[in-house]
C-alpha cells in the first residue's frame, strides 16, 4: 500500500448530496459515479489503493471502494473520505474485503511501514492489523493463497528495479546514494501516474536504507 492523501470531493457528488439530502450510495447515477472514481485514481496516481498494480478509473478495471463497508458504516455512503479506488481483480482487494472490518487501512502512514514485501513477490504482516489486513484482502502472503499476485508482483517488481538500473539478482547491493536516487525516482509520479508497483519497489528500498 501507499499512503494516500485524500482530496475534496468531486463536484458531482457535492451537488448531488445538496438535492439528495435523504439519499444513499444507491442512488448516485453513471455521472457521480464515475466522477467518484476519477477523483479516487487521480489522488492514487493510477494505482490500485490495495496492490498498486495499475488501475484507469474505468469501470472496467476500477471499484468504488469503501474502506469502512456499507453494511457495517451505511451513515458513511456517500462520504468521499471513506472512499478509494480498487482494482477489480477476482478474489482480492475490493472483491475479497466486501464487509469486514479493515484494520490497516491506505489512510494510514503506517501502511507503509507495517507491511513488508520481498523481492520474492510476498507480503509480510509486521503488526497483528497488518496481517489481519493483509487477509481480508487476499493481498498474497503465501503463494497458495494469491499465486497470481503473488508472480505478477514477483515480475513486475523486478522488472521495475530492473528498469531504473537496480538489479534485484545481487539483492540491491547499490551504494546507499543511488539506492536514494531511485526511491526518489519511483515515488515521483509522471504525467499523474506511479507506475505499476511501485510503492512495492519502494517498501524494499526503504528497508535496504534502514538496515532491516
Amino acid at each position: 500500500m501507499r499512503k494516500i492523501d485524500k482530496k475534496p470531493e468531486p463536484s458531482q457528488l457535492r451537488a448531488w448530496k445538496r438535492r439528495n439530502p435523504q439519499g444513499t450510495y444507491r442512488g448516485l447515477s453513471h455521472v457521480e459515479r464515475q466522477a467518484i472514481r476519477h477523483a479516487c485514481v487521480g489522488e492514487q496516481f493510477h494505482l490500485c489503493a490495495y496492490c498498486c498494480q495499475a488501475i484507469t478509473g474505468d469501470s472496467a478495471d476500477t471499484s468504488i471502494e469503501h474502506l469502512e463497508a456499507q453494511r457495517l458504516a451505511p451513515h458513511r455512503s456517500l462520504d468521499y473520505g471513506n472512499m478509494v479506488g480498487s482494482c477489480n481483480t477476482e478474489n482480492q482487494c475490493n472483491r475479497a474485503h466486501g464487509a469486514q472490518p479493515l484494520p490497516l487501512t491506505p489512510l494510514m502512514a503506517a501502511c507503509e511501514t507495517e507491511l513488508l514485501f520481498r523481492l520474492t513477490g510476498l507480503v509480510e504482516g509486521l503488526t497483528e492489523r497488518a496481517r489481519e489486513t493483509i487477509k481480508v484482502l487476499n493481498l498474497g502472503d503465501t503463494e497458495a493463497s494469491n499465486q497470481d499476485l503473488v508472480e505478477r508482483r514477483r515480475y513486475l517488481t523486478r522488472f521495475l528495479l530492473f528498469s531504473h538500473g537496480l538489479d534485484p539478482r545481487v539483492e540491491l547491493g547499490e551504494d546507499e546514494e543511488t539506492l536514494r536516487h531511485t526511491l526518489d525516482r519511483l515515488n515521483t509520479p509522471r504525467d499523474g501516474k506511479l507506475e505499476a508497483f511501485a510503492p512495492v519497489a519502494a517498501n524494499i528500498i526503504r528497508r535496504l536504507l534502514s538496515g532491516a
